[in-house]
């Protein structure tokens, strides 16, 4: 395992703390290469292993765990399962070669909060790095809409049904949760009390049987409530 430094010349924020694992040395090393680039952005740890990754996990608690989805014996989807049962605050990003439903509608269900695709380009990590600072859900591009829709559509149980099963109050709240706003802030936006904004969160996870904010996100984007991941 290799500890990681990253230079914080200028930085004006805390630095994103990175855990690594990937199976091929080549592969773990360019990748590392790319996020010392990143400003703000720290590698604490890599593994070469799903077990060992969850070791850094554990021992670091940092903000992203970037997972390769095809390591052998412990993969990054029971990598991510894990992670989100024992420590939810830490969000898993999967780097994957595969941008079919499968796969992404998988990765999603492990509590996985970015898909990227290998062949991305350079800036794509840096994106998906940043929309996890901000606790936001990313997705390459690359990955149709189709595939998304399709996950989406099982997801909800609307078979692609236009009514709304959600109120209007409900689908506001809903929009700022998928923009990546907390409870207090929507409720200070809204005007309305904590208690209450919980309450409607709650409501509308039930309704739409989705208990996950990576899948609100989803579901908000397929409903156009807000923009498409271009």
């Amino acid at each position: 395992r290799v500890r990681g430094r990253r230079r914080r010349r200028g930085a004006r924020v805390k630095p994103l703390r990175v855990v690594r694992a990937d199976d091929h040395a080549l592969v773990r090393a360019g990748i590392r290469s790319l996020l010392e680039r990143f400003p703000g952005v720290e590698v604490v740890g890599e593994a070469d292993t799903g077990l060992d990754a969850l070791s850094l996990i554990e021992t670091h608690q940092p903000d992203v765990a970037l997972i390769d989805i095809a390591m052998r014996g412990l993969n990054g989807l029971d990598v991510a399962t894990r992670v989100a049962r024992d420590w939810p605050q830490v969000r898993v990003i999967l780097l994957s070669m595969h941008a079919n439903d499968e796969y992404v509608t998988r990765a999603l269900r492990a509590g996985a909060v970015g898909y990227l695709l290998k062949d991305s380009a350079t800036a794509e990590l840096d994106l998906a790095l940043e929309a996890a600072r901000r606790g936001e859900t990313y997705l390459s591009p690359a990955i149709s809409r189709t595939v998304i829709s399709g996950y989406l559509a099982r997801l909800s149980g609307t078979g692609g049904g236009t009514a709304s099963p959600l109120t209007p109050r409900q689908r506001e709240i809903l929009t700022l949760v998928a923009t990546g706003k907390s409870t207090k802030e929507i409720a200070h936006t809204l005007n309305l009390s904590v208690k209450t904004v919980e309450t409607h969160r709650a409501q509308l996870m039930e309704r739409l049987n989705i208990h996950d904010v990576a899948g609100l996100v989803k579901y908000a984007l397929h409903v156009g409530l807000i923009p498409p991941v271009d």
